[in-house]
């Protein structure tokens, strides 16, 4: 359990700046790896964001409105639209300047849910636990139906339910067991593992994190579901029921809920969908194999909302003074799955960013570069939000020759940086060379450790820079190593700094990503504080050194828009 330093201790910290630099050199300083001149940091202003971050911080009460009141933020819903509004509000309290809801271009249509209840009638009557998949109807009303399992596992199979299903609630997902939870469901990087970031090497590029045995199988997988949901369909059946994500974190005890229909209106409308829990799933199968009939009611009212197709981004500024047509950007996804409340994923990057600039204004700081925070929108569906953003402000790559225009489909992972999407040559916006870095935060609730690096060497002496005032809060690593899937791919993949923190990962992959229990209560007050106070520091010191940030080598570009 750590304890967070305050001001009394604050002293003793910058005493040991010194000895904490010369650890970091010797132990968290990659082999072969050379130390770069000293970055300058103004340590009575370090002093200062501390105490204001530490002692007198808003972040829970943010994050309170962000979860409790706002709810779920499933782009392009009243919920998101609303919390579109009240981040804006906010930072304009705060002091914050041109506070705007930004619109980055369609979306589709949104979609919230009200109600959803499932019970057991018989033969034992019990109440399930589930939610539904985004983007499917609601059952206009209770449907009373048997539930059925059918075992499809090849396209023969068919056959043997055809004409059987026809107002049946269909189990559709395999059965599989839970497995045993014999460690702990929350953690924090061990000592060892953090030595071992350090001193990473740089990660090949592009490749992906499959073999191509597994994507085979990943592909015929979406097949067959494909083909079982047409077949659904065709056949009549009233509701499909399924259960979450396999792997070897997921233990049971939570449900993990995300999309399963089209967000274009004009699409056809899938069937009602949704997902249970796995240990009530596994209860209905187990009696089904007996022989034992099992009469179910559903009830789940969901609404499609159709009246603005378009998505929005949240933004705001501090103003620079002398270099304020330069920026320095920061922020995080304000977009949820609607399980839980978006806690972890991502309202506490967005708290943290919002109550960064909050401790910045409330010390009456008057940065040299205009400082701007983004909130940003579709992250779940692709880093929707930030890569239109990047591409209106900044610059965007073009598809290369005998490319698709759409190619990976605007997920993570493919080339560039763990970007997928267009790979061509890259055309700039006038303010792509006026920008300077921008910092995200969406790993959850855990304390910041330190900084990947994105494969930019040239930041390695920076940053350990500005983590050493730090070090007696818990960060003070720097790796080498590229990390993927959120929104500071969009600045990497056309070649502007972009960086994400190394957190703890508390509970995040075993229990709230993606699940009904990303909420409030899974927060760590300590950890969101200590995060924020550094998110100000590195901020504050982008902003204020006489040259903008070290980028990597630039990629080959041409000017547009000039």
């Amino acid at each position: 359990m750590y304890k967070l330093a305050t001001k009394h201790s604050f002293k003793w910290a910058m005493a040991s700046v010194i000895a904490l630099l010369l650890i970091c050199q010797v132990v968290l300083t990659p082999v072969g790896a050379q130390m770069a001149p000293a970055e300058k940091v103004d340590l009575e202003m370090m002093k200062k964001i501390r105490a204001e971050g530490l002692e007198r911080s808003q972040v829970m009460d943010t994050l309170s409105w962000l979860t409790d009141v706002n709810g779920h933020r499933l782009t392009g819903s009243p919920g998101m639209k609303a919390a579109n509004e009240w981040a804006k509000k906010r930072m304009a309290e705060y002091g914050l300047v041109n506070a705007n809801v930004e619109e980055w271009g369609k979306f589709g249509r949104g979609w919230s849910f009200d109600k959803v209840s499932i019970h057991v009638l018989e033969p034992t009557p019990y109440p399930v636990i589930g939610y539904p998949k985004a983007w499917t109807p609601g059952t206009n009303g209770p449907v009373v139906a048997e539930a059925i399992f059918p075992e499809i596992n090849s396209e023969a199979d068919f056959e043997k339910y055809k004409g059987k299903l026809k107002g049946a609630i269909v189990l559709a997902s395999p059965l599989r067991p839970v497995l045993a939870q014999f460690k702990a469901p929350a953690v924090r990087f061990t000592d060892e593992e953090l030595l071992r970031m350090a001193n990473d090497q740089p990660e090949p590029r592009g490749g992906g994190n499959f073999t191509d045995e597994q994507r085979q199988q990943m592909l015929q997988a979406q097949r067959m579901a494909t083909q079982k949901t047409a077949f659904f369909k065709s056949e009549g059946v009233a509701v499909v029921l399924d259960i979450d994500r396999v792997g070897d974190n997921v233990h049971g005890g939570t449900v993990f809920v995300q999309g399963g229909g089209p967000r274009d209106k004009d699409a056809p409308q899938s069937l009602p969908s949704v997902t249970l829990a796995i240990e009530h799933y596994g209860r209905i199968v187990r009696t089904l194999q007996k022989g034992v009939k099992v009469k179910m009611e559903i009830d789940v009212k969901a609404q499609f909302h159709d009246d603005d197709l378009m998505a929005y981004n949240t933004v705001a500024e501090i103003p620079g003074t002398d270099k304020k047509d330069e920026i320095v950007m920061l922020g995080g996804h304000l977009d949820s799955w609607h399980g839980g409340t978006g806690a972890t994923d991502n309202a506490s990057g967005c708290a943290v960013a919002i109550e960064a600039v909050r401790i910045l204004k409330a010390l009456g700081v008057q940065p040299r570069r205009t400082i701007r925070v983004a909130l940003w929108s579709g992250e779940e569906q692709g880093l929707l939000g930030s890569r239109a953003y990047v591409a209106k402000h900044f610059g965007a790559r073009q598809a290369a020759q005998g490319q698709p225009a759409a190619a990976g489909g605007g997920r993570p992972g493919g080339g560039g940086g763990g970007f997928g999407g267009p790979q061509g040559p890259l055309a700039t916006k006038p303010d792509y060379d006026k920008f300077s870095v921008y910092f995200n935060l969406d790993n959850g609730t855990g304390k910041i450790r330190g900084v990947y690096l994105q494969g930019n060497e040239a930041a390695r002496s920076v940053f350990r820079t500005w983590l050493a005032p730090f070090a007696d809060l818990g960060a003070s690593t720097i790796t080498i190593r590229n990390t993927s899937g959120t929104d500071h791919l969009a600045f990497d993949a056309i070649g502007l700094p972009g960086f994400q923190f190394i957190q703890d990962e508390v509970e995040y992959d075993s229990r709230t990503h993606h699940s009904n229990m990303d909420v409030y209560e899974r927060l760590q007050a300590d950890d969101m504080k200590q995060a924020a106070t550094i998110m100000a520091a590195f901020v504050y010191n982008a902003a204020m050194r006489d040259e903008k940030f070290p980028r990597k080598p630039a990629p080959g570009s041409q000017q547009a828009g000039r």
